[in-house]
């Protein structure tokens, strides 16, 4: 598997027309998106387009993975909404500069590896989860707002046209590709869907529906709020909820990436970028964000494989911003709703219904568990934290079932137990009620050549049982003890007493 370090790798050749046609698909699946989430969270639309602005241009120039997309998602700000209506925007602006700090803590300090620890029914129902929300999301474009601020379902003609404008661009994304792949399938089917409702003047929703997408470039602002201790703990806690739920998604992501192309991105240079990205839209009025994971999929169909897409789209959303608002406002929702509905079905992970009566039980729970925290709650860290913390109960109540003793007695009237089986916190109650000193002889050896004393627990069991044979005034000898479990019994002997004997006896005793 290839890595890329690499600002720009040089010695892969850039297919240029893939990369600027790919950045601007991104930057139209990107606006709406961004648009939605500010405004559900109270905030300017602009708010969001800086976001995608600021995160997609950062990432994409010193991200650790080519082909990733960042922009203003909507898994970070839901987390921020309470802050925003209780202590605004300025509050909003310095909670995502310390998240931000975080971030870019996180990768300085090469932490960014552990979602290695992430399992694949994890990355199952996380990615299942976000597949239903991205297809929800589409779903809820269907609602328009009407007089007085009400928000009502389209019926009628409306809902006749924005669903056979919808069914018609999936059916060109569809189908295009089967006539060329010159150009991404994805900008051809909003540019005929466009052609089609400007030629015959259609009347349907467009992003104009949403809101303004017209204004400046962003200027440096220092958040206006009191930097004493109460505010860091008003905004710390929020700080570190963004930050985890933002590495996490961008970091299974970049790991999402990594299988499509067969390429290896850097985990902890991308934590630094997103930080910074964080950072920069605290002091330039963004509402910050991480990867975006339906838009890398469109970035990646569409045939990108470097950074050139992602700073195109991010330049995009700029000139829009400055420039071509309103040419932008006049696309149709159905375009882009049809878009996104097809990046949907494409990230529901089809395979894991495929090998459903295949895979362990647990496993099968844990990927409906972690869908469904997704899905309801629409928080992703909590939703990967709870699937990687049953995932590691299960993995332990395995290994402690695997614990188990051979015993016999030899000619001299020693008996031996030989442990199979890893020593560790779940495994120490069986492990105790394995021995028997009331009626054992005076000596034993306890063999781990086959095991492995792997924690604390595992050393206070040692000492149990030491203290047990003490009591009957007899003596337990470790035999076969790796070098790691050597070196844990020595750290540990303000709890016990170790002595190295011959050839390799170690003998246990109670603390003096």
């Amino acid at each position: 598997m290839k890595t890329d370090f690499a600002l720009f790798d040089f010695s892969t050749k850039i297919n240029y027309k893939n990369e600027i046609l790919s950045g601007l698909t991104v930057a139209m699946t990107m606006i709406p998106e961004s648009l939605s989430f500010a405004i559900l969270a109270g905030l300017s639309p602009l708010t969001g387009l800086y976001a995608a602005f600021i995160m997609g241009l950062v990432t994409a120039v010193f991200g650790g993975r080519p082909g990733m997309v960042s922009g203003g998602a909507g898994a970070t700000i839901v987390v921020l909404i309470a802050l925003i209506q209780s202590h605004g925007i300025q509050y909003l602006l310095a909670t995502v500069i310390l998240a931000g700090l975080l971030q870019t803590a996180v990768g300085i300090f090469r932490l960014g590896k552990f979602v290695r620890l992430i399992p694949q029914p994890v990355m199952y129902g996380f990615l299942n989860g976000l597949a239903v929300i991205i297809f929800m999301a589409q779903v809820e474009q269907f609602k328009i707002t009407g007089v007085g601020g009400s928000v009502n379902w389209l019926h009628g003609m409306p809902l006749y046209i924005m669903g056979g404008l919808t069914v018609l661009t999936i059916a060109i994304v569809l189908i295009f590709p089967k006539i060329t792949r010159v150009v991404p399938s994805s900008l051809v089917a909003i540019l005929i869907i466009f052609g089609i409702v400007a030629v015959t003047g259609i009347q349907t929703k467009t992003v104009s529906d949403i809101a303004s997408v017209s204004g400046n470039l962003p200027s440096f602002h220092i958040p206006e709020i009191p930097f004493s201790w109460d505010t860091m703990k008003i905004i710390f806690p929020y700080a570190l909820i963004m930050a985890g739920v933002g590495l996490i998604e961008s970091l299974l992501t970049l790991s999402m990436v990594d299988e499509i192309t067969n390429t290896k991105g850097n985990a902890d240079r991308e934590s630094v970028a997103q930080g910074v990205a964080n950072i920069t839209n605290g002091f330039f009025g963004g509402m910050g964000g991480c990867a975006m994971v339906a838009q890398t999929l469109v970035n990646l169909n569409a045939g990108s494989r470097s950074r050139l897409s992602g700073i195109i789209a991010a330049l995009t959303i700029l000139v829009i911003i400055l420039v071509g608002a309103p040419f932008i406002e006049k696309i149709p929702m159905a375009a882009l709703v049809g878009v996104m509905m097809m990046v949907a079905i494409s990230t529901f992970q089809w395979v894991s219904v495929r090998i459903v009566n295949k895979m362990p039980k647990s496993d099968i729970f844990v990927g409906i568990t972690v869908a469904l925290i997704t899905i309801v709650l629409h928080n992703l860290a909590l939703a990967v934290l709870v699937g990687v913390i049953i995932s590691a109960l299960v993995f332990a109540w395995d290994n402690a079932k695997r614990i188990r003793a051979r015993k016999h007695t030899d000619e001299q009237g020693i008996k031996h137990y030989e442990i199979y089986g890893p020593l560790f916190f779940g495994s120490v109650a069986a492990f105790i009620e394995k021995f028997d000193p009331e009626n054992d002889p005076g000596e034993v050896v306890i063999d781990f050549k086959e095991s492995r004393v792997a924690d604390m627990s595992a050393i206070d069991a040692l000492d149990k049982i030491s203290k047990r044979y003490r009591e009957q005034h007899k003596t337990v000898h470790l035999r076969h003890l790796s070098e790691d479990c050597i070196m844990l019994l020595k750290n540990a002997e303000a709890v016990i007493d170790v002595n190295i004997q011959e050839d390799p006896t170690y003998k246990v005793m109670p603390e003096r």
